[in-house]
């Protein structure tokens, strides 16, 4: 199967449901060490010129205004990661798991995020050699808050935490060993861009949405053979009824249930029938199933771009040399 590339950008549904369920192998664009590099610029940057940056030379919440002395900064990435994980529940299955690892990895290689490319680069290792964190279910907070989920995906990150390898549940340092992945030491900055993010949600979402529109496929094969089966008319199928009230789905649903039975012998039998219309449930499936299309077709919408999505805190803007943490910007120079 040919490997999913990831760049940070153009990530689709199906690309989700190639790994999380085909086992897809995943690759990082060539162009995603360039992004995260000129990030890590401007980073160690600000870290020489002691600028506050949340979370990365300050504390976190409440203690975003204590300045965080380099002997600490990686021992407090290291503790929020420890901190965060205390979600409880039963653990997601693994697809949703390798959903949430692959959304995990192109969050981070948009080269917005406080992060080393090698830090990445051991992600897409334990996804493509099987090391699957045990992640409880319950504990995300929403909005930007996976906190507690991806706390429990970076344990095993650092050798803590447990996953699953090979079918058998070990603790996190034990798999990957087994996997022959060397373990990681945060950086500054590292701990809160790998729990900062949306990608649970998203994840799950992409997996929901995806199966969504194979039911809504079969929907409209089920009400096309219904309508066989019943001997039905295709009156109510007129492409000019549909215009005439043109909501999207709804067009798309009765264009569908045209293609269904084109050369229908049973539907070509009512040419010179008598009978008016049919029942409800059968003559009104393309304004139905059309809403709940059109309703999927937002929450897609939804997903496909949060998929696509920045969602950490801070973030950086290498181009212009930007550090944003919500409403406020540090600007430091671009160093040549």
């Amino acid at each position: 199967m040919k490997s999913v590339v990831v760049n940070g950008e153009d990530l689709s549904i199906t690309d989700i449901v190639r790994v999380a369920r085909g086992y897809a192998k995943v690759s990082l664009g060539k162009e995603v060490r360039g992004k995260i590099a000129a990030a890590q610029k401007i980073v160690k940057r600000a870290i020489k010129d002691k600028q506050e940056v949340y979370g990365v030379t300050t504390g976190f919440g409440a203690l975003s205004n204590v300045f965080i002395s380099d002997g600490q900064r990686r021992e407090l990435q290291r503790n929020i990661i420890l901190s965060h994980s205390a979600g409880v529940g039963d653990p997601f299955e693994e697809e949703t798991v390798r959903a949430i690892m692959l959304l995990r990895i192109q969050g981070l290689a948009q080269g917005h995020s406080v992060i080393r490319f090698n830090t990445v680069k051991t992600l897409v290792e334990m996804l493509n050699r099987g090391v699957h964190p045990l992640v409880p279910e319950k504990g995300s907070v929403g909005a930007s808050g996976d906190l507690a989920p991806l706390a429990h995906v970076a344990l095993v990150l650092i050798g803590e935490g447990k996953a699953v390898y090979k079918g058998k549940r070990l603790s996190g340092m034990q798999a990957m060993r087994a996997a022959h992945i060397p373990i990681i030491e945060l950086d500054a900055g590292e701990g809160l861009s790998l729990v900062n993010g949306t990608q649970v949600m998203t994840g799950s979402g992409a997996l929901t949405v995806y199966e969504a529109v194979r039911l809504l496929k079969t929907a409209d094969i089920a009400a096309g053979m219904s309508l066989e089966v019943l001997l039905g008319s295709n009156i109510e199928l007129n492409e000019k009824i549909h215009a005439a009230r043109p909501h999207n789905g709804q067009l798309l649903s009765a264009e569908n249930l045209r293609t269904l039975t084109n050369g229908s012998e049973i539907i070509s039998s009512h040419h010179d029938c008598t009978r008016v219309q049919d029942a409800y449930s059968i003559r009104c499936c393309p304004q139905v199933h059309g809403a709940s299309k059109d309703a999927l077709g937002y929450a897609k919408n939804v997903v496909e771009t949060e998929i696509n999505s920045a969602t950490g805190n801070p973030l950086i803007f290498a181009e212009t040399g930007e550090i944003v943490s919500n409403d406020s910007v540090d600007l430091l120079p671009i160093s040549t």
